[in-house]
């Protein structure tokens, strides 16, 4: 089902004959560029604890996957720019973020004991708010399969050939 709130891109409502007859706007266009991967260090930063470091250690790994798994993507499909590095970095952090609470749920379970009792293990709602950034991100980014069908994709450069 359509965003209702969400406008839809130019080039589709000129495609579909634009049935409103309003001005059809482009928007902002973006300069492509060729994103460099974040020095995963400065997000999660070494610590004394061999605990968080150990955790720390395994967010970067885990970021830096995200990054490779969804950059080239996005770069030809999405027409990614120097403005939206931030958006695909924070895209890798929750992921990040995510495998990290999910660890801890593995381990120490949905219940734990704390000083009151048995309570929630604070991870599962660590877990459900990285999730619902997460599943804006996808939506922004066009990474879902009915978001990908309102991404209408950049044009190709009239001077690169595929057989050049």
């Amino acid at each position: 089902m359509a965003d209702r709130y969400r406008p839809r891109p130019a080039a589709l409502r000129a495609r579909e004959g634009n049935p409103s007859k309003a001005e059809i706007r482009e928007g902002v266009i973006v300069p492509r560029a060729v994103l460099a991967e974040p020095d995963w260090r400065g997000v999660f930063k070494d610590s004394p604890a061999a605990e968080v470091q150990e955790a720390n250690l395994r967010c970067r790994d885990v970021a830096s996957a995200e990054w490779r798994r969804i950059v080239p993507v996005l770069e030809v499909a999405a027409g990614l720019g120097e403005v939206d590095h931030s958006t695909v970095t924070d895209l890798c952090v929750c992921v990040a973020r995510i495998d990290q609470a999910e660890r801890d749920l593995s381990t120490r379970g949905l219940v734990v004991t704390a000083e009151r009792g048995t309570v929630k293990n604070g991870a599962a709602t660590i877990a459900a708010q990285y999730r619902s950034q997460l599943a804006r991100y996808i939506r922004e980014l066009g990474l879902s399969p009915s978001s990908r069908a309102a991404i209408v994709p950049p044009e190709p450069d009239d001077e690169s050939d595929v057989w050049d």
